[in-house]
């Protein structure tokens, strides 16, 4: 089930609203049974066979969480050091086994020639997501930064909540520890919430699911012009974008109805000066992960250039192969940290000095390239498409580039403004105009949300691709 789906809208989320506002506020517990409920449905409503592996991860991870809490609870964390290993490694071991199994196999084919038959393990949606949420959980346990959580329903619910379940944000326990032990939610919130959800749900069937149109059809053409490549890579730099962040706005906006605050996960990552900066603004919970659980274990930049610079390279592998399993990602992981090791080497120090148009230039096209390599799961049609990209045609414009670019021209420059803070900025600045007419800056809100929500539901209703990218990691 996907949050831009007229099961959702119009079945799923009004019941499950209804079940569990009809439970007192008082009964935490008994809302968080509502929520895990419901999540498990949500979560099983296209692959109900999963829904063992993830009571399996939720009963796996409160178990070892409640014997590593014993052990440190009483200074002893030399006997719960084993069990911390041990839940880890059955962590990345269930992800291992459904999301790497075919990738190694095939890998050692292709270099032995082994013949190995392939076992075709389907990808459980959302598993990268919940196993590095867990992994977090276990961790801060045993460092001693959260206490673990006593009632199986109420982590359970922790683990499996349907609003970033499937794709983020990357929620950590010590984040949502007090609201999964009590909370409330007032009206303010609820709209707050309900706007935020809103604009995520415009951001995705508006302009992700249209701008894909454009790779789609322009990424399976033969000889493009450099300019018809890059309108194509343009367009998918766009469509990852409004998709995932779309995502994750509605996951906050649902968080907020139930009374969580989940931490933001983009920043406006396209108006980045460098490659770094551009790091902290994407898919943020996913780099503080990375940072927290491996960087800084690893010993981050405490010991020395060389080490540091070998961290960076450790953290980036990883992250290429946490997005994917296919060598693309592999790629995809090693560009940036090369990148970013270039930068810390003093790259970062000369764009800070230029001016600013220079280190978003260079930012925007070292991240369309990027998004070349992520989208395209065949290293030779990557090289092929960025050839293109640079001239291998022969040709600078051609008429699929005209086409798309008269065709799509207010939904390009839509993307472009959407992507930058301008919106926000033009928001905030009536709203502070209007501020002593409260009445009509309510109006004008609530016209804006309506007007968005009603065009988004009529091109969902029209049958567009809809799909969310981050479903398949």
């Amino acid at each position: 089930m996907v949050f831009s789906s007229s099961v959702f809208l119009m079945a799923f989320l009004p019941l499950t609203l209804l079940a569990y506002f009809l439970v007192p506020a008082r009964m935490v517990k008994a809302r968080n049974a509502v929520l895990l409920a419901s999540s498990l449905v949500f979560y099983g409503w296209g692959e109900p066979k999963y829904i063992v592996v993830m009571l399996f991860s939720i009963v796996f991870n409160y178990v070892s969480g409640r014997i590593i809490g014993k052990y440190t609870g009483m200074n002893n964390k030399h006997r719960a050091r084993p069990m911390l290993v041990l839940c880890v490694f059955g962590n990345l071991a269930l992800l291992g086994i459904f999301k790497y199994t075919d990738f190694v196999l095939d890998t050692i084919n292709r270099l032995t020639a082994a013949g190995l038959t392939l076992p075709g393990i389907a990808l459980p949606i959302g598993i990268s997501f919940y196993t590095f949420q867990t992994m977090s959980y276990i961790i801060d346990v045993y460092r001693g930064k959260v206490e673990p959580q006593k009632d199986l329903i109420t982590f359970g619910a922790y683990v499996a909540l349907f609003p970033q379940l499937i794709a983020g944000p990357i929620v950590r326990y010590s984040d949502v520890a007090v609201m999964l032990a009590g909370r409330r939610t007032n009206l303010e919130q609820a709209a707050e919430g309900v706007r935020r959800f809103i604009i995520g749900f415009g951001k995705k069937v508006l302009l992700a699911n249209q701008i894909y149109v454009v790779w789609m059809e322009l990424s399976s053409m033969e000889n493009l012009s450099v300019a018809a490549a890059w309108l194509g890579a343009v367009a998918f730099t766009f469509q990852i974008y409004f998709d995932f962040s779309g995502y994750s706005d509605m996951a906050i906006g649902l968080g907020k109805i139930f009374g969580f605050d989940y931490l933001e996960n983009f920043n406006y990552p396209y108006i980045s000066r460098s490659i770094t900066e551009f790091w902290r603004r994407w898919h943020m919970s996913l780099s503080s992960w990375f940072k927290e659980y491996v960087y800084i274990p690893l010993g981050g930049n405490r010991k020395g250039i060389a080490r540091q610079l070998v961290n960076i390279s450790i953290v980036w592998i990883l992250t290429g192969l946490w997005h994917g399993a296919s060598w693309n990602f592999v790629m995809w992981g090693v560009y940036y940290g090369i990148i970013l090791i270039v930068e810390k080497l003093g790259l970062l120090k000369v764009l800070q000095k230029c001016p600013s148009v220079i280190g978003h230039l260079y930012s925007l096209v070292l991240i369309v390239i990027g998004w070349v390599i992520f989208a395209i799961d065949d290293m030779g049609a990557v090289i092929s498409y960025i050839s293109m990209m640079f001239g291998s045609s022969g040709c600078f414009i051609d008429d699929a580039f005209l086409y798309f670019i008269q065709s799509r021209v207010w939904l390009v420059i839509a993307c472009i403004i959407g992507s930058t803070p301008l919106p926000k900025l033009v928001c905030n600045a009536v709203a502070q105009k209007l501020a002593d007419r409260e009445l009509l800056l309510s109006v004008l809100e609530t016209a804006l949300m309506m007007g968005i929500l009603v065009l988004a539901i009529a091109f969902l209703v029209s049958g567009s691709y809809n799909p969310f990218l981050y479903f398949r990691f």
